[in-house]
């Protein structure tokens, strides 16, 4: 099968996509700097699929290595490129930090791509892209809004890089995928979301909180107009995240993409209030939170959930898992690590 290369695999999404090619039967190499992840992730995935992925420690910003890394593996067929620093709030703090690792790295790969015979490129997008849409649900046609972070302006100007670095490079197609707000784990909970430090992301906070190493989760905000007054947001378990990536690499590799750079929203299409989460929580676990509502978190946009017409229609990808189901096996894959 052709070989594919995943950047920042052994992260959270990283390591689910890689689950999800190799059961696919593609040969993967992971390319991970272990700025955010660790090795370790490299034993689950193995224990899930059968099969231990090609690893290389590597840092994309250091450009002769990338370039010795595709001279050896010149066979690549496609790339999905996570590898990225992805905190809002940091992203503000360092947006230098932000502008060298997210775009230099990705010009760096793009300029070894421009000399294969024909590649498939998969860009972790966000929907973070669109700030605060003008319409609920968000398609993909709602404009791109000014970047409220220096985070999500890598977001927009990688699609830009990539949009205009397609435009002359035939043999470059690509596709970006705005995701909306991935949650959950594997069912098996080999692998998961384990973030360094304190979390950035609502659902590994409500999970510590319950597990006891967060005294208490903070709900930022009880007086937006929203049916609770609390954000909305469109939680995709992490699977099917997964899932959509090898639909849509597939799709570059068998040329049914209409044009050679494509963007696509991935969500479930169903909002959820963060006092819904936390709810759903308790539910599936049995557990009590230990919760209070605080003052508005700057730079939090009030809603946003997908319209996922475009990749149901064009990929034929769909949600499969709920709510539920995501917020159960995050709750399985934190007792299990802290069982370690």
């Amino acid at each position: 099968m052709d070989k594919i290369l995943v950047t920042g695999g052994l992260g959270f999404i990283g390591s689910h996509t890689v689950v999800e090619l190799q059961n696919e039967g593609y040969e993967v190499v992971i390319i991970d700097d272990l700025s955010n992840s660790t090795e370790k992730v490299l034993d689950g995935i193995t224990s899930i699929t059968g099969k231990k992925p090609l690893f290389e420690k590597l840092d994309l910003k250091e450009r002769d290595k990338v370039e010795r890394f595709f001279e050896k593996h010149s066979d690549i067929k496609g790339v999905i490129h996570f590898a990225a620093s992805k905190a809002v709030g940091e992203s503000v703090q360092e947006p230098l930090l932000y502008y060298e690792n997210n775009i230099s790295t990705l010009v760096y790969i793009l300029k070894e791509l421009k000399k294969l015979a024909s590649v498939g490129f998969i860009f972790s997008s966000s929907c973070t892209v669109y700030g605060q849409a003008d319409e609920l649900p968000i398609t993909e046609n709602a404009p791109v809004k000014q970047a409220e972070s220096p985070y999500g302006n890598t977001k927009q100007i990688g699609e830009e890089i990539i949009s205009d670095t397609c435009k002359v490079t035939p043999n470059l197609k690509a596709i970006a995928l705005r995701y909306f707000n991935p949650v959950g784990s594997h069912e098996s909970a080999k692998i998961g979301e384990l973030p360094i430090g304190v979390p950035q992301n609502l659902v590994p906070f409500i999970t510590q909180t319950a597990i006891g190493i967060r005294e208490q989760l903070s709900v930022f905000g009880d007086d937006y107009p929203t049916p609770d007054g609390t954000c909305i947001r469109d939680y995709i378990h992490v699977v099917d995240l997964a899932k959509a990536h090898v639909v849509a690499l597939n799709r570059l590799l068998k040329n049914k993409n209409k044009t050679n750079y494509e963007t696509f929203n991935l969500g479930t299409g169903t909002g959820s209030s963060v006092l819904e989460v936390v709810k759903a929580f308790e539910k599936v676990s049995g557990q009590k939170l230990n919760y209070k509502i605080v003052g508005r978190r700057e730079g939090d946009i009030i809603s946003a959930y997908a319209d996922t017409t475009k990749a149901n229609n064009e990929l034929g990808w769909k949600t499969q898992l709920t709510l539920d189901d995501a917020m159960r096996s995050a709750w399985k894959w934190e007792q299990k690590v802290r069982e370690l």
